[in-house]
């Protein structure tokens, strides 16, 4: 197993970022930071504004205020291409597999910024394969026959083709079972090890702060903390609110 390396200095800063989706204001002067080599979580309920930060930085959605940069150059209004080759990259939540593609043809999909170097985008290949061994045997069988743990493997790997610096992955164990969520992190943390920032987002506090190093929580589309998980465990306030939005889900 690859040792950890040290956390280094800021590489992706958002500053008093304003989002809206049409005239309805979702993000607030949201101030975000993630370091070299370093594992962030991203806690709230639903609707808080989380997967809208992610959809900002990734330049999925324009920031009406604020700016985002990413080892100091300017992110906000950039098309999402060009996020993607400067080492930003989004894994979606839920089933976001092209389920009519193979296996192999999500991967290059994946790797579609080496799409004119046959030679690289092979070599990027074969790295993530050493990650996901099971992949190599079934590139041709269609991801929407994979069951729901496979199917996130292949959105991590998929994500992990472009060599990202910055991997934000959107609600990682929704629907999966404790014990695929656990080989899921696994996996993740081993692509830390390998040098990759990881922002994850979820709703589960436990599972987060047991994996990152600091935890951000949003409400309402402000910061409401940012710190290290063990002082978020302290505010009873915030945790409260995840609690009760996850009875009231399992009630509906």
């Amino acid at each position: 197993m690859t040792e950890r390396p040290p956390i280094g200095d800021p590489i992706l800063v958002a500053s008093d970022v304003d989002v809206f989706y049409g005239k309805v204001q979702t993000l607030y002067g949201v101030d975000f930071e993630v370091r070299e080599g370093e594992i962030v979580a991203l806690l709230g309920v639903n609707g808080a504004g989380k997967s809208t930060l992610l959809r900002a930085i990734s330049g999925v959605l324009p920031c009406a205020g604020g700016q985002i940069t990413f080892e100091g150059a300017r992110l906000d209004g950039l098309e999402s291409d060009e996020i993607v080759r400067r080492g930003v990259v989004q894994v979606p939540g839920g089933r976001g597999t092209f389920a009519g593609l193979t296996i192999g043809e999500n991967l290059r999909l994946g790797g579609y910024i080496f799409r004119r170097d046959k030679k690289a985008l092979r070599r990027e290949t074969e790295r993530v394969l050493e990650y996901f061994p099971w992949l190599a045997g079934r590139m041709d069988q269609h991801a929407g026959t994979l069951s729901g743990g496979e199917q996130q493997q292949l959105l991590l790997a998929r994500a992990f083709m472009s060599r990202p610096k910055l991997m934000m992955i959107d609600e990682l164990s929704l629907g999966l079972a404790p014990i695929v969520v656990e080989q899921l992190l696994s996996l993740v943390s081993e692509m830390n090890r390998q040098g990759t920032s990881i922002v994850i987002v979820e709703q589960h506090v436990d599972l987060a702060l047991e994996f990152a190093d600091r935890a951000y929580f949003l409400e309402k589309g402000e910061v409401r903390f940012h710190g290290p998980g063990a002082e978020l465990l302290e505010r009873d306030d915030l945790l409260r609110s995840v609690f009760l939005a996850g009875v009231a889900e399992a009630q509906l």
